[in-house]
């Protein structure tokens, strides 16, 4: 496929699919980092390495395509754009360390998006399995396959002692980070994440922002990951994700039970505002979009809106990003035409939403 495929839909495929606790956990991802053996890492390695590392590796995976039952389409980084670089990124699709990178690398993704590999990040490789609601085993059982048939015919950077070789020690032993990304706006409301976050630090997770390493809870939207990949074993950090998870699952849903039984108006007043500036608001920065975004999938979670369906707002959250804006807009916008041209797309969504529902109702 062509990268317009990539570039051209908001939504990947994979999140039509429903996972568990799909309310509050927006998806699962697993990444598994590896280096080749003969090569040096790439912090050091010339660009006739990088460029024979990506041959090898891309040949792997698009001759496997039948052992996987999964078509590959491999792009290479320098012949994007920049501005396509950044959708990738807001996609998820890739890192901003292999958009920004000066030297040979690619990613390899499968049709509907839930993989990709990328190639020359800050590792030789990084696969990456991406899986709606929580479904941590099922990610990692993907990104497994992938591992073992690359590691068939590629050979691993790997000691006995430490396990496999990354370029930044954090990553070493296992090199796997499996994370969840979750919606949690009624623990930021109640002003207990900070706590949590305290919490789940003391056990070895961390909680990040929705683009990872540095990056803000934009949204209410926090990932929780494994902070160690040495000295445990994949199957240990998978559990201990999982039940830590399940615990910030439930104190989300105690949250939001005590927000409707001691705050119900003002809940309702705070989320039906947000709907209203998302339909009707002339300029909105990023945000202020996240915000309200947040508010109305809490919304839509809890019962008290019902015309919205809840992957408009899916759809919403990634083409209000700059990168986006500016594709739909087909030129470079800067700050303040972006926030009008996001509360203008922002409108018509939710405006041809409404239409369709009225137009179905007025046909049954």
């Amino acid at each position: 496929m062509s990268i317009e495929h990539f570039l051209d839909n908001s939504i990947s495929s994979w999140m039509a699919g429903v996972g568990k606790h799909s309310d509050i956990v927006m998806s699962t991802r697993i990444r598994l980092a590896r280096n080749l053996n003969g090569y040096r890492f790439p912090l050091a390695f010339t660009e006739d390495e990088a460029h024979k590392i990506d041959q090898s590796v891309s040949a792997t995976l698009l001759d496997a395509s039948d052992e996987l039952q999964m078509q590959f389409s491999s792009i290479h980084i320098k012949d994007v754009s920049e501005l396509s670089r950044q959708v990738l990124v807001e996609k998820h699709l890739i890192s901003p360390k292999l958009a920004n990178s000066p030297m040979t690398g690619s990613v390899l993704l499968s049709n509907d998006e839930s993989v990709s590999v990328m190639v020359n990040e800050e590792d030789h490789i990084r696969i990456q399995c991406l899986f709606p609601g929580l479904q941590i085993q099922e990610a990692y059982a993907q990104a497994d396959v992938l591992d073992r048939v690359l590691d068939k015919e590629l050979s691993y950077a790997f000691d006995e002692q430490f396990g496999y070789l990354t370029s930044c020690p954090t990553n070493t032993g296992t090199g796997l980070r499996a994370s969840v990304m979750m919606h949690l706006p009624a623990l930021t409301m109640t002003k207990q994440m900070n706590r949590i976050v305290t919490i789940i630090s003391r056990l070895g997770m961390v909680v990040r922002g929705i683009y990872g390493e540095g990056s803000e809870a934009l949204g209410n939207v926090y990932q929780v990951s494994n902070q160690t990949t040495l000295g445990k074993s994949e199957e240990d950090i998978l559990a201990d994700l999982q039940s830590i998870t399940e615990q910030i699952i439930q104190k989300e849903r105690e949250a939001r039970d005590a927000l409707l039984k001691h705050s119900a108006n003002t809940l309702e007043d705070r989320l039906y505002r947000s709907l209203g500036t998302l339909s009707f608001a002339r300029i909105m920065a990023t945000d202020e979009a996240a915000r309200c975004l947040s508010d109305v999938r809490l919304g839509i979670d809890i019962g008290l809106i019902e015309d919205v369906d809840v992957s408009i707002l899916n759809e919403c959250m990634v083409f209000m990003q700059p990168g986006f804006l500016q594709k739909y807009a087909g030129t470079s916008l800067n700050t303040s035409e972006r926030d009008m041209f996001r509360a203008k797309l922002l409108r018509e969504r939710l405006q041809k939403e409404e239409k369709q529902k009225t137009k179905g109702e007025e046909s049954e």
